[in-house]
């Protein structure tokens, strides 16, 4: 493994996804979508890349209010299987954080279902769960405070 490099995808790097390893997507890609997803305002998609393979990728949408300052809602964290626990969700993550801070954002929030102990586990380092039901537990984390 060399060292992975975090990259976040606009229009024109849609090659990058030419090359991905198993299970970092939940489907295929599809290179409509593709283009679609990095053309849309608001959209965050990034990539960890080992040799040029993507072996993870973490999406995110920045959403505008009219009453309040705009939000970053965490969609999906996807890590290969041979490249987890190795810290690259926690990079892709931070990744992110910045993004929406730098997009003015002030809180980021996600959500995983209760049984999904590894993403429980990652997000829970940053914020207890703001809000848990039988089907959904929903993280906020204050972006103002640094990382």
């Amino acid at each position: 493994m060399t060292a992975i490099q975090i990259r976040r995808l606009v229009p024109g790097d849609e090659a990058l996804l030419g090359t991905v390893a198993p299970d970092v997507f939940d489907a295929p890609v599809d290179p409509v979508r593709v283009d679609v997803c990095l053309a849309a305002p608001g959209h965050l998609l990034f990539v960890a890349l080992d040799d040029g393979q993507v072996v993870a990728q973490a999406a995110g949408m920045i959403h505008h209010h009219a009453d309040r300052s705009p939000e970053l809602y965490i969609d999906n964290v996807g890590v290969s299987p041979a490249w987890r626990r190795l810290g690259i969700a926690n990079l892709l993550v931070d990744a992110l954080f910045a993004a929406g801070r730098d997009a003015g954002c002030e809180e980021a929030w996600l959500g995983t279902e209760p049984d999904n102990l590894a993403a429980r586990a990652l997000y829970g380092q940053r914020t207890e769960p703001a809000e848990a039901a039988e089907t959904f537990v929903m993280y906020a984390h204050d972006l103002r405070a640094g990382s």
